[in-house]
């Protein structure tokens, strides 16, 4: 079962390059499982034992079996995610010429790690909005696939102090270099090539506006000498998404079961798509008037109800133990880990604890905890801000990873399996 869970979600990781890419793949399994799209223009006439997603911005989704009994009765199974990951997005007007070369200006989204950025074959993917034939706006994704974009490092030659301590200047030092002319460059004559190609039907005439993003065209792979290890960018957080919405699928569709992908969750969740914002609560209000008809349904549901907050988790790093507390070393390999944190930076509680605790013995899963060191700063995930919004019992989990927010990151291969039996058994019982 591992290795065939393996395959499927390196080709997802493979064919995700950004938010967008993410959430049409996920939409394609959720449509050919049954669930059907609905539209956040239209009126919803939704019927129990139906099984539901939408889409918000092309980028954040919401799926969700509607159960056999009256919908949010006995409360909602929550799984929550984010599609997003640090890396560098294009600026709007990136063009650079400097000694002959091309290169393109970029921003640093999230808490990148920078310097794997570095000598590194990057490609370029994302949404790009463009106007067509007719005048109309219309919007499409592009992925180069290829590589072709290069960050160069400075021979040491020329920096005799780069393992010194080196520190990066994104403005001065990121843009990647894409060729070598003497002509004009245009990206946007380059993106239209690339739509015309890809859409014809679409007939676009002139961009618009774009959210584009660098990628490492290196591919996951399953690597160490017994191939224990799962190496792959973005596993943050598309690890979890891949399992979540997997798990989805895959469990009973007898109760009302949940999944939120939110996205900017790397930026602070303030947006129309993030945690922060509308999207979850509407929706599951908005399922509730069509299905219940009760002004309070959604109150007494959440008080039923438990979510999992799924982002990856630190796993303890052999060259740095001295990072983690004592006590709290996550291993690659042994299960998900429960992430607490006193002063709530994870939703953890002792009663969202013992419920998951309790879940995984059930299906016969191990599991760890992890607890920042007292003299170190924690990150936090969506769980704090949707059990803010909801008032939602939630407990954060993830996988444990070495490399978090690298460009390329590693997981332990039995992980993601692992976590899926977990959330599978979560849904359905």
């Amino acid at each position: 079962m591992t290795h065939s869970f393996n395959n499927d979600l390196i080709q997802f990781l493979k064919t995700c390059p950004t938010p967008f890419h993410a959430v049409s793949q996920m939409a394609a399994q959720l449509e050919q499982a049954g669930f059907v799209q609905l539209l956040e223009q239209d009126s919803w006439q939704l019927s129990l034992g139906k099984n539901y997603f939408v889409i918000r911005n092309g980028s954040a989704l919401v799926a969700f079996k509607t159960g056999k009994e009256q919908f949010g009765a006995t409360g909602f199974r929550l799984a929550g995610t984010h599609t997003d990951s640090p890396c560098l997005k294009v600026k709007p007007n990136p063009e650079i010429a400097k000694c002959g070369y091309v290169q393109l200006g970029v921003e640093v989204y999230g808490g990148a790690l920078l310097n794997p950025w570095f000598d590194r074959d990057l490609s370029l993917a994302g949404r790009v909005h463009f106007l067509n034939e007719q005048g109309d706006i219309e919007s499409g994704l592009v992925d180069f696939v290829d590589p072709i974009a290069f960050i160069p490092s400075l021979a040491i030659h020329l920096n005799r102090d780069a393992n010194e301590g080196r520190k990066i200047n994104p403005q001065q030092e990121l843009p990647p270099v894409l060729l070598q002319s003497e002509e004009n460059f245009s990206l946007d004559e380059l993106l239209l090539s690339r739509l015309k190609a890809g859409l014809p039907n679409a007939k676009p005439e002139k961009v618009l506006s774009h959210e584009l993003f660098f990628y490492d065209t290196q591919a996951p792979a399953l690597v160490g000498v017994n191939s224990q290890f799962l190496a792959s960018a973005r596993l943050d957080n598309l690890l979890s998404c891949f399992v979540a919405c997997k798990s989805l699928i895959e469990s009973s569709s007898e109760y009302a079961s949940v999944l939120v992908c939110n996205d900017h969750e790397e930026v602070g969740s303030a947006s129309t798509t993030g945690a922060q914002g509308p999207l979850l609560k509407s929706v599951l209000e908005r399922a509730l008037n069509s299905l219940n008809k009760a002004d309070d349904a959604l109150a007494r549901g959440i008080h039923q109800s438990l979510m999992l907050s799924i982002d990856n988790a630190h796993g303890v790093h052999p060259n740095y133990v001295d990072r983690h507390d004592d006590k709290h070393k996550p291993l690659l390999n042994a299960g998900p880990v429960i992430k607490l944190n006193a002063n709530q930076r994870y939703a953890s509680n002792s009663h969202s604890v013992a419920a998951f605790i309790t879940l995984c013995d059930q299906a016969q899963v191990p599991y760890q905890s992890f607890v920042m060191r007292s003299d170190m700063a924690c990150g936090s995930t969506i769980g704090p801000i949707t059990a803010t919004g909801l008032g939602v019992p939630t407990v954060d989990i993830g996988v444990a990873t070495f490399g978090m927010h690298s460009i390329r990151e590693l997981a332990g291969a039995d992980d993601p399996a692992l976590l899926a039996k977990a959330v599978t058994k979560f849904y359905s019982r």
